[in-house]
């Protein structure tokens, strides 16, 4: 009960609950660590944090107790802390000053002595920890975790985090590590996690919102949560299809346990990229969140195997510097690849490598090509480049003795920092095989070695036969449509299907005519959506048939065939409409906004509805939506000419986004939206209801 009492005085008054805070935390929670890589001088061990989140101010406030070793004499050492301001701290004999985004901390340190800081803090964070809407969550990839949360950006140096943050009380809060209490007070809820081990600060995460959970639980009994809104209940099961299945997948293909109490994975509003593996909580972008129809579209299942294995290639083992950051994103990639193959089988698994080879052929002629020990190089090389370096290395040396070295690789450095010769010292080891020219040709060139990928993917059959087809591009429709008849088992292949149609895109319907109805009846779903994509115009003998795409479960196919009927065939426009009135499509309302469109612009339909149709569309351009949504919206809006105060309101909103895609495409819709003069007396007219930052960028653009 004092715990509780104390906490409950600490919300009574912000000022001085902090303070109270801070000696509640430094007295009631242990300090013993797993010391993190040792630096030259300091070793940071823990970081004991409480947070407390001010959504209308977009702040936050902390109370810190951070704890390290000295292992060199010195007078300073420093935390990163961008653009924190401290408030008070609570060691006489450590004095703290700010000096180039770090607070020095400078006192007599003495070698081997163990010291232990504690202070309070508030920062506004202008990156890496986000409010947006009714959630708030951190994106601290690579080491921007400083800007909420004095912390060591060096990734070398990982210690031992324990959060403990207040939210209101309807909210859900996710962080690092198990979760060990959860304390309802007058008006907020204090949640404590706690890490058992250490990591690298930029894998520090929280995120708040109005959550719910599935839990579920791996073979090896780790406790896994699976993190939904409300309104998504319906979607849970297709979102998160096969985790348990990956998770088990990984934990025995890799060899090496799980390493931390629990994983927790959060759909995230507006979120920056696909996905990020926090230690114990990947946060994803919501837009992966589907249902059973999507699913067959735009799935979660590669995002959720690779952040999964990045617990192990990234969180476990952590690159020393960048230079060798393919052991990150290489390893998390390939391993997400074999996941995929254990699920969907062999042909896929080389599909994708073949797709990855084109890739990365194209941009090596170019000129582009780039070592994957090149620090400064493209997510296509980290990622792909590094996939096709193990996948050559594992055909190299054999499968077993890779699970051997890849195990060896994390068991001996776990918890620590790794370089690329960490990893290559561990196969060289267990395989008697010379692996020097690998090394030369995978990791120290720039080329992409397409011979001997090429050799590789040949030991596949199916892309042996894909190849026999694919080659087939260059000669007339006449020469190959004996082989596209010959039997339904070719269009059973989804890749294979597909080439065949691309194929027929530029021949005469004449000729191509059975090819398609065949393709049609194939009943593959992506043999058809192919269809749906690539088949300009539509012949009226093949209509009936391109009519029964809207029925497909697939809403890239509905979306498209939609737009294609509704071009083709006027007459029955209201028709078509009228089939796919009730289907929203993916998280960014794909299908529903290209109908609003349509409706809006179809002489006849729905006349007494036109303006509710209208309004809605423009609905979707409100910070309430998420970007994707938005910049759908935006697009058709700017197509139709439909601006008005509150749209333009929405997009000069848009242009100062977080999200940086989003933010450069606002602008240049906006940029050509001032160049019609209504548009721009609107704007400056309503110029001193925007936000200081909207009126700065705003300013920049109409005085040109």
């Amino acid at each position: 009960m004092p715990f509780f009492q104390s906490i409950a005085v600490f919300l009574s008054d912000r000022k001085s609950g902090l303070k109270s805070m801070l000696f509640i935390l430094v007295a009631l929670l242990s300090l013993n660590t797993l010391r993190g890589q040792q630096t030259d001088v300091v070793d940071f061990l823990s970081v004991k944090a409480l947070i407390v989140p001010f959504s209308d101010e977009k702040k936050i406030q902390g109370a810190y107790t951070a704890t390290f070793k000295i292992l060199e004499e010195t007078d300073s050492i420093y935390l990163d802390a961008v653009d924190i301001k401290l408030l008070e701290s609570f060691e006489e004999d450590i004095q703290i000053s700010v000096r180039d985004k770090k607070w020095v901390l400078r006192s007599d340190f003495q070698v081997g002595k163990t010291y232990t800081i504690s202070f309070r803090y508030e920062a506004a964070p202008k990156q890496t920890l986000y409010f947006v809407e009714d959630q708030i969550w951190t994106q601290g990839q690579g080491k921007y975790t400083s800007h909420w949360l004095p912390s060591i950006d060096d990734m070398n140096d990982k210690m031992e985090f324990d959060l403990t943050i207040n939210s209101q009380k309807n909210k859900t809060v996710i962080a690092n590590g198990a979760l060990v209490s959860k304390i309802e007070l007058d008006t907020v809820t204090s949640w404590q996690f706690n890490m058992k081990n250490a990591m690298s600060s930029y894998l520090a995460a929280l995120a708040i919102g109005d959550f719910e959970k599935k839990n579920i639980q791996s073979n090896s009994g780790i406790p896994i949560a699976l993190y939904y809104q409300a309104i998504d209940s319906n979607k849970v099961e297709p979102t998160y299809r096969y985790t348990k299945e990956i998770f088990d997948f990984l934990e025995t293909e890799i060899g090496v346990p799980y390493p931390w109490q629990n994983y927790k994975q959060v759909p995230v509003r507006d979120f920056l990229y696909a996905g990020m593996e926090n230690t114990t909580s990947t946060f994803f972008s919501e837009a992966f969140v589907v249902d059973s129809i999507g699913f067959s579209d735009r799935n979660y299942v590669n995002v959720n195997a690779h952040e999964l294995a990045h617990q192990w290639f990234g969180n476990l083992v952590t690159e020393t510097d960048g230079t060798h950051h393919w052991l990150h994103e290489g390893f998390a990639s390939y391993y997400a690849l074999l996941a995929e193959k254990e699920l969907f089988g062999g042909d896929y698994y080389y599909w994708k490598l073949l797709q990855t080879a084109e890739q990365l052929k194209v941009f090596s002629n170019e000129g582009k090509g780039e070592s994957l020990l090149n620090p400064k190089a493209s997510s296509l090389t980290f990622y792909e480049k590094g996939t096709w370096a193990l996948h050559v290395l594992n055909e190299l040396i054999g499968e077993e003795t890779f699970r051997i070295a890849v195990k060896n690789y994390l068991n001996k450095h776990a918890f620590k920092n790794v370089t690329t010769e960490d990893f290559i010292s561990e196969v060289r080891a267990a395989t008697a095989v010379d692996i020097t020219d690998w090394e030369a040709d995978w990791l120290d060139q720039s080329a992409f070695q397409e011979t001997q990928a090429f050799r590789s993917l040949m030991k596949s059959e199916f892309v042996q036969n894909y190849f026999a087809i694919k080659q087939l591009n260059l000669k007339p429709i006449v020469e190959k449509k004996e082989v596209f008849m010959g039997s339904m088992e070719i269009f059973s292949n989804d890749f294979i299907g597909q080439e065949i149609v691309y194929q027929l895109a530029n021949e005469s319907i004449s000729e191509t005519l059975e090819i398609y109805k065949k393709a049609f009846e194939s009943e593959n779903m992506y043999v058809r959506q192919a269809i749906a994509l690539s088949l300009q115009p539509i012949p009226k003998e093949l209509q009936i048939h391109f009519e029964s795409l809207l029925d497909d479960p697939s809403y890239v196919t509905k979306e498209a065939a939609l737009y294609s009927l509704w071009i083709h065939f006027p007459k029955k426009q209201t028709t078509y409409l009228s089939a796919l009135e009730e289907v929203v499509g993916f998280q960014d309302k794909n299908v529903r906004l290209l109908w609003l469109t349509l409706a809006l612009v179809t002489p006849g339909y729905k006349m007494s509805e036109k303006l509710n149709i209208q309004n809605e569309l423009k609905s979707y351009t409100s910070p309430e939506y998420s970007f994707e949504v938005r910049e759908r919206a935006f697009g058709y809006i700017q197509e139709l000419g439909l601006y008005d105060e509150l749209v333009l309101k929405n997009l000069v909103n848009a242009v100062i986004h977080h999200n940086w895609r989003f933010r450069k495409y606002a602008r240049t819709v906006l940029e050509n939206a001032i160049e019609i003069p209504q548009y721009k007396g609107m704007l400056v007219a309503n110029f001193d209801n925007f936000t200081e930052a909207e009126r700065h960028y705003l300013n920049s653009i109409i005085t040109k």
